[in-house]
């Protein structure tokens, strides 16, 4: 069931991976460094912010809708969480605005923020309807919403950077117009869910106990990635944040979008698996789902460090490459960890409904990678707070896989992880051994062609995951398109 629901997922990856890299590779030739460090800022502030004050919202959404629906009480369950909403979504558009008028900011900061503040809360009420549905198991309706939200929101962005003067603000006002669109179509369905349902206070401190150390969480999850941005523009300049973020998008969004979409797929099976069956079953879903975030995980991030020169050489402007090459390693690995920690490890403390644990770990980390980044950027400048974010992430991974085995113990598939390992290292000697030279397009495609090929080739002998099952799943698919042919 889980390699139906990760094939099913598979079209929001592809919109992620065409605007992780498209983003990149189109921001930076239109952007100069500064106003791209802009841009990179106002996104953080705007992702810390929807965390900070929604998050906790898509939390409940997508750990409490079986027990609701299990129940008969779905309509209250979404009545109760739009209601949450339109109350919390209020207060921080009046306090966000007080906040812009008031912050001694340049006006082409500011605009980008504003956007920000538009997309965050349009973007969130979208969150509550497709997070619903992924809940639900409704997988083909939340790809779709998904993926068009993704997508109108790329292309958008780059009209109105195009065509308007609104600098940073262009591509975060796409955003906002894309969720807006996307919601005239999603929230209709969701209003009539939800119009025999009414507000129970008392669910919803329920709701907000649980999400709220989720929220938290992830804010000092956001603020270990990205509030080195922050730090960066104050010890060195905004140019510098635009190169930093450049690089680390490259090498983090790739890693993050594998990690996505296999957690997208895995995360409600786990939890409805628990509700319904018991932790055996749900443990059972978990080791199948670590063992493809090594067979997926594993490869990517060594993939992406060995051809970080070639790669940031196709993918970004010239301004960029110098900077995203010397970066892109360490964020690689990185991103390994923090995907494994996000979406294997955090399960523990969601299963066993123990959130506050995974606030406090990511609070130590958050605050120990500020003091590194304090330390390091003065010395080796965005090199600093790479490494930074390499060793914050190593220190928090462990504790949460220490103290989530004490809380709700998840299969270590190391049998599994080991092959992963001998896969990649394989993968890994040919790609750095390949004799080939010339433009650094033909380099990236010979090294990857040849790499990827080696690695498939590796896991299908010693079936990784029980990958050879996923292509049995794919035939079955294309069985009926063969046949109508």
């Amino acid at each position: 069931m889980l390699g139906k629901h990760i094939l099913g997922y598979l079209p929001v990856q592809i919109a992620r991976a065409v605007v992780g890299f498209g983003g990149v590779a189109v921001l930076t030739r239109l952007m100069p460094a500064e106003m791209y460090g802009q841009y990179a800022l106002a996104l953080a502030a705007m992702h810390i912010t929807a965390m900070a004050f929604h998050t906790w919202l898509d939390a409940a959404v997508a750990r409490f809708h079986a027990r609701a629906d299990e129940r008969g009480q779905l309509a209250s369950h979404l009545a109760t969480i739009y209601t949450s909403f339109a109350l919390v979504g209020a207060g921080v558009l009046i306090l966000g605005g007080v906040a812009l008028w008031l912050a001694p900011f340049s006006m082409a900061l500011k605009s980008a923020l504003g956007f920000g503040l538009a997309a965050l809360t349009l973007r969130s009420l979208l969150a509550i309807g497709i997070e619903s549905r992924r809940a639900a198991g409704e997988v083909a309706s939340y790809s779709i919403f998904e993926t068009a939200n993704i997508l109108g929101g790329f292309a958008l962005g780059i009209a109105i950077l195009m065509a308007t003067p609104l600098g940073a603000a262009g591509p975060i006002a796409g955003m906002a117009l894309a969720s807006l669109i996307t919601l005239f179509f999603e929230f209709p369905t969701q209003a009539r869910k939800s119009a025999r349902g009414k507000l129970r206070k008392r669910r919803a401190m329920v709701y907000f106990a649980y999400g709220l150390p989720v929220s938290i969480s992830l804010v000092f999850e956001h603020l270990l990635s990205a509030g080195d941005r922050f730090l960066i523009a104050g010890l060195m300049d905004e140019a510098a944040v635009g190169i930093y973020a450049a690089g680390y998008g490259l090498a983090d969004r790739t890693i993050d979008i594998l990690f996505i979409w296999l957690g997208t797929a895995a995360t409600p099976l786990m939890i409805q698996a628990l509700e319904k069956e018991g932790p055996e079953a749900a443990r059972a879903v978990a080791g199948q789902s670590a063992r493809v975030m090594g067979l997926i995980g594993f490869p990517a991030a060594a993939g992406l460090a060995l051809v970080a020169a070639p790669l940031s050489t196709v993918m970004v402007g010239e301004e960029y490459r110098a900077g995203a090459t010397l970066i892109l390693p360490w964020i690689a690995l990185a991103g390994l960890m923090k995907g494994l920690m996000t979406y294997y490890f955090h399960e523990s403390f969601i299963l066993k409904r123990k959130t506050r644990w995974m606030a406090a770990i990511m609070g130590v980390a958050a605050v120990a990678n500020i003091g590194l980044n304090l330390v390091l950027i003065p010395i080796f400048g965005i090199a600093g707070a790479a490494a930074a974010t390499l060793v914050s992430y190593a220190l928090s991974l462990v504790a949460c896989a220490a103290i989530g085995r004490s809380l709700f113990p998840l299969p270590l598939p190391w049998l599994d992880w080991g092959r992963s390992a001998l896969a990649t290292a394989l993968m890994a000697a040919v790609v750095y051994w390949l004799p080939v030279s010339g433009p650094a397009l033909l380099v990236l495609l010979a090294k990857a062609v040849c790499g990827g090929g080696v690695f498939v080739a590796a896991a299908l002998a010693l079936n990784i995951a029980d990958c050879r099952s996923w292509l049995g799943i794919a035939q079955g698919w294309l069985r009926p398109v063969e046949a109508s042919s």
